[in-house]
């Protein structure tokens, strides 16, 4: 059995102040502290090798029972952990409050219990917080039952009833939106836009919900910002950029506007903002996503935004879309030279970056070589991404990729190798629930053209191609493609017989003026 890397990664994840505050509270241990070798050979290691951290310590008594002693650091860690963000998180701030409550109830000591409970109530309603909130009226009413068998009889029983309820209906408010959420967040994560008329009507549900369409349905701050998300998500999917433009404008601005909630919903904060810069990118607003790119970066460190997580989302998030962006400019020697610096933060984040952001990074790779003429390179990224195991997610990559290694194949001259590709290609687009003629009408060119016998057959085929594509083009939902492969600009750069990179500068030019 190949031995657990789950302590290796969990102390690669440490910063410098946790490392630190884990030594501290190890020094106030008496004893003989084996776990504190293990942690520090672990530490000094650039990569998890079991053999020989025992051969390191074949000596050592410890090491006859590794898999006990790895355990103990894990909880050990863990319990550091706990101590340190104690009173940096909110929630951990709240669930200790309530810890507080509930052992000062059990001494019986109710006046202090009292000031605790007005105190988290306090913290609780700020950020709204409502489960914590319903708890702490749940221990109001008990020390309410507790006042009275003192004989004490001041409380307003029917105030607290009352607030009970106003908690109540917000949590449930809160609860049933990001329900809706989930549900259009699904459409999104696995398929990017909506692929078929079953996937827009399961959208137009969503958009129609009366929670959603409603006036003043949302009854928090929190909620509100979620609506507003979700119809951004809504928007989005159908690639309606300008309402979803909107409607993330107004996310982002209620959440500025309450600081407090923002900072606790740093991650939604970021996915809005990056949810904008897609739209400024597909609207053509480019110096408005270049500014928009740095604001991004600037929120790394901030209250909020001061975690791993967080850090980690930046940086796949903003470097993703700056390729894209150089991308609609043409600007592909640019995209190629950010590569280098992008994966050795890539290598320096490990395993952290999401799948999705691995994908859509490895695809932007392989999009830039591409741009810059250099076709070998560009296929081994691509066949990364095709190599995959995991296609339930974002399947409009998938798909995409596999045009666009028809075309690779193409331009590398693979002829032979073609063939077989164009076939396996249209079996896995005839598997799809997919509604893109754009797909099919390339895929008929690409095999004529592998099999054109002369330069002038083949430009007879590339004038049919553009005809073809740019009356489908026309078609909002068959513009899809060009979010991922420009096959307008390629068939251009082999009629004017220029550079890709031209023809994507010169068609962006042009789109940018009509948009």
């Amino acid at each position: 059995m190949k031995p657990s890397t789950e302590l290796f990664k969990l102390i690669k994840s440490l910063t410098k102040s946790e490392k630190r505050f884990f030594k501290l509270s190890s020094s106030l241990q008496s004893g003989e502290k084996n776990y504190l070798k293990l942690f520090d050979y672990i530490d000094s290691s650039n990569e998890y090798d079991e053999a020989l951290l025992k051969e390191e310590f074949k000596d050592e008594t410890f090491i006859k029972h590794l898999p006990s002693e790895k355990n103990h650091l894990y909880k050990l860690i863990l319990k550091s952990l706990r101590s340190y963000h104690s009173e940096q998180n909110l929630n951990s701030i709240l669930k200790q409050e309530i810890k507080n409550i509930e052992i000062l109830y059990s001494k019986a000591l109710y006046k202090e219990c009292e000031k605790f409970v007005v105190r988290a109530k306090q913290l609780a309603a700020k950020y709204e917080k409502f489960y914590y909130w319903y708890e702490l009226i749940n221990w109001e009413k008990k020390l309410l039952d507790s006042a009275y068998e003192s004989g004490e009889f001041d409380a307003d029983l029917d105030k607290l009833v009352e607030e009970e309820e106003y908690v109540i209906a917000r949590l449930r408010n809160l609860a049933e939106y990001t329900m809706i959420y989930s549900k259009i967040n699904l459409i999104f994560r696995s398929g990017g836009f909506t692929r078929n008329e079953k996937e827009k009507k399961k959208v137009e549900e969503i958009a129609d919900y009366h929670l959603i369409k409603g006036k003043n349905t949302a009854l928090s701050t929190k909620a509100a910002s979620i609506c507003y998300y979700i119809k951004g998500l809504c928007a989005a999917t159908s690639r309606n950029y300008e309402d979803s433009l909107t409607f993330f404008h107004k996310t982002k601005d209620i959440l500025d506007k309450n600081p407090d909630i923002k900072a606790d919903v740093g991650q939604r904060y970021l996915n809005t903002m990056i949810h904008l810069l897609r739209c400024y990118i597909d609207t053509g607003s480019y110096d408005e996503a270049a500014r928009l790119i740095k604001e991004i970066r600037g929120l790394e460190g901030k209250k909020g935004f001061n975690s791993l997580d967080i850090s980690v989302r930046i940086f796949a998030n903003s470097y993703n879309q700056e390729l894209t962006l150089l991308h609609k400019h043409g600007d592909f020697d640019a995209s190629v030279k950010l590569i280098p610096s992008i994966e050795e933060k890539q290598a320096f984040f490990d395993e952290k970056i999401s799948k999705e952001m691995e994908l859509l990074l490895t695809y932007n790779k392989a999009y830039s070589y591409f741009g810059v003429g250099d076709f070998k390179t560009a296929l081994q990224y691509l066949n990364i991404v095709l190599n995959d195991n995991e296609q339930n997610l974002r399947q409009d990559v998938y798909s995409f990729s596999r045009l666009f290694n028809l075309i690779l194949h193409y331009e590398l001259e693979n002829f032979d190798f073609l063939e077989y590709v164009v076939k396996s290609t249209n079996r896995y687009f005839a598997k799809q629930e997919r509604d893109y003629l754009i797909e099919h009408t390339c895929l008929k060119y690409i095999k004529k053209l592998a099999k054109a016998a002369n330069a002038l057959d083949k430009i007879d085929l590339f004038e049919k191609m553009k005809q073809e594509v740019s009356e489908l083009l026309k078609d909002h939902n068959e513009r899809v493609v060009l979010e991922y492969f420009d096959v307008e600009a390629w068939i251009d750069s082999k009629l004017n017989k220029i550079s890709f990179e031209n023809a994507v500068k010169e068609l962006s030019a042009t789109r940018v003026a009509l948009s």
